[in-house]
């Protein structure tokens, strides 16, 4: 190294170490801790993104969100990105526990699909102040959030309500609808529902209403029983389900009390199970959320809160929380899908191939529907 090169690097290590001792020392005046800002790792992409999902309950998550991330936020970061996954199984505690793993070991960011979007809010302020951005994933969480992403949740619910008005026809009001809503815990669940409500109130008789525990399918088959003894499987025209996996239960329990044909249910997030009922006729529609968008969104967003880069070129419009306004937000349209769409969509688009949802027993549907 020739002399000028040296007095050149000693400049910059000195001007590095004043910055340094600078930030350190008006840290310590304001009485602060440190923060972990991960520029420095940032820098070449070698950024760790803590991604945490909700439960495992729902085929989406392990199946289509965490590798659609990971594999975006490897896109991005030219394979220096590396994604630290957990999940919640539905237990907000595990999920607060686990935000307390992700600073210990020093994020750059956090994608956080919160179980429960009150809870999860103190976690969130414990990541702001160790550095950490959050990016909150198809669920808006409570707390000082970063961004967010997810569909556009009212929407979901006006479009199951169409579909099961369209379902219906003119013998909407014949008889009662059974709505099965998803947990109260989770935010998008009352979105659903008010949707829902939107485009049903009026032109239906709601016979009987649940909130569904943890969203589970054995709690929705147990809530259609106790619908079905109510009011009986004679009155009942139709079921409001907010998704596939409840819409599963509820179709179980539909099945058990002898009626045939089944009343028309509603679905959601076009699992494999749900788009083969959808096949066999035994479910009127599911909605197909595209979930490459929203995973995508959510990895630029995070790689480029932890290079410290603005979102202006990411986000698209801002929603507001319980705790946080103008939170930058992208929101990805959603689509109804039936039997008349399937090709069109979750197949045209790689989700499912035609040999995954006609299997032996819908290989007589799927030839009807030209599926095969």
């Amino acid at each position: 190294m020739n002399t000028r090169m040296r007095r050149a690097a000693v400049v910059v290590a000195a001007g590095a170490m004043a910055v340094s001792l600078a930030a350190c020392g008006s840290a310590k005046e304001a009485g602060e801790k440190p923060k972990q800002t991960g520029t420095a790792a940032a820098a070449d992409g070698a950024i760790k993104v803590g991604l945490l999902l909700p439960e495992n309950q729902t085929a989406r998550y392990e199946k289509f969100d965490k590798p659609l991330i990971e594999k975006k936020v490897a896109e991005l970061t030219g394979g220096k990105g590396e994604v630290v996954y957990a999940n919640a199984k539905q237990d907000a505690t595990t999920q607060n526990s686990q935000v307390d793993t992700m600073i210990t070991n020093k994020v750059n960011v956090l994608i956080i699909d919160a179980v429960d979007s009150k809870a999860i809010a103190g976690s969130v302020k414990k990541a702001k102040e160790a550095g950490i951005p959050v990016v909150s994933y198809d669920r808006l969480a409570e707390g000082p959030i970063d961004a967010y992403t997810s569909f556009d949740n009212e929407e979901v619910g006006k479009v199951q309500g169409k579909a099961l008005l369209e379902a219906l026809g003119d013998k909407a009001k014949d008889g009662d609808i059974v709505m099965m809503n998803g947990s109260v815990t989770d935010p998008n669940a009352a979105l659903f529902k008010k949707g829902a409500h939107s485009v049903l109130d009026g032109k239906v008789n709601i016979g009987k209403e649940y909130d569904t525990k943890e969203w589970k399918p054995e709690n929705a088959n147990t809530n259609m029983a106790g619908a079905i003894s109510a009011l009986g499987k004679d009155k009942i025209i139709g079921v409001y389900s907010a998704n596939d996996g409840m819409a599963g239960g509820i179709i179980t329990a539909l099945k058990a009390a002898g009626m045939n044909p089944l009343p028309p249910v509603t679905g959601q997030d076009a699992e494999l199970a749900g788009v083969q009922r959808i096949v066999a006729g035994e479910q009127f529609m599911s909605v197909y959320k595209p979930y490459a968008p929203e995973a995508e969104a959510a990895a630029k967003m995070a790689v480029a809160l932890a290079k410290g880069e603005k979102l202006d070129g990411v986000t698209t419009s801002t929603v507001d929380s319980p705790t946080t306004k103008g939170v930058p937000s992208v929101l990805v349209p959603v689509v109804s899908l039936t039997k008349n769409n399937i090709k069109d969509t979750v197949i045209k688009d790689g989700v499912y191939t035609a040999d995954e949802i006609c299997t032996e027993k819908y290989a007589a549907a799927c030839t009807s529907l030209g599926l095969k």
